[in-house]
């Protein structure tokens, strides 16, 4: 079995996760039940839209609850360690140049940041985060598109985003 990439959060994000958490752990998971216990008092469960929206409802939560719970437990809550000045790792803003010219700048990171940034977020598990990964500004890397085809970028810039 392949062991997961870590993944590493700012504090911020570790705390926001944590309230979620709480927040669905506690008043959204009530209020469910609520919602659940009183269209069951209405009678005939097979057509009643509520209890199936509630039932609904209540199935998104608990997925998302196991969701954060995995994540929080196994998270990282910093900087890594290995994160040297040009040197692209979690949480680094990463500039790459293509072939023709163009550049895209980006935050390696987890996709729980991507609401919280205004810059694109890449996932170190994506095609083209993880060949970025562990290199140096001024490095050439290929990586593979969904339909096949190589790709190859030059990392023209990394930097910690401004606290």
């Amino acid at each position: 079995m392949t062991e997961a990439p870590e993944t590493w959060l700012t504090q911020e994000a570790f705390d926001r996760l944590n309230a979620e958490l709480e927040e669905r752990s506690g008043p959204i998971r009530v209020d469910i039940t609520k919602k659940i216990e009183a269209a069951r008092e209405e009678g005939d469960l097979k057509e009643n839209g509520g209890y199936h929206a509630a039932k609904d409802d209540q199935g998104k939560n608990e997925a998302r609850i196991r969701q954060l719970k995995h994540m929080l437990e196994n998270a990282r809550v910093g900087t890594p360690p290995d994160a040297e000045h040009g040197k692209a790792t979690h949480g680094t803003i990463v500039t790459v140049k293509f072939p023709d010219g163009d550049t895209e700048t980006f935050l390696l990171g987890s996709r729980e940041e991507a609401a919280h940034t205004d810059v694109d977020v890449y996932s170190p598990t994506s095609p083209l985060g993880g060949a970025v990964l562990g290199r140096f500004v001024d490095e050439t890397v290929t990586y593979e598109l969904p339909n096949g085809r190589v790709l190859e970028v030059e990392i023209v810039n990394v930097e910690m985003p401004a606290s």
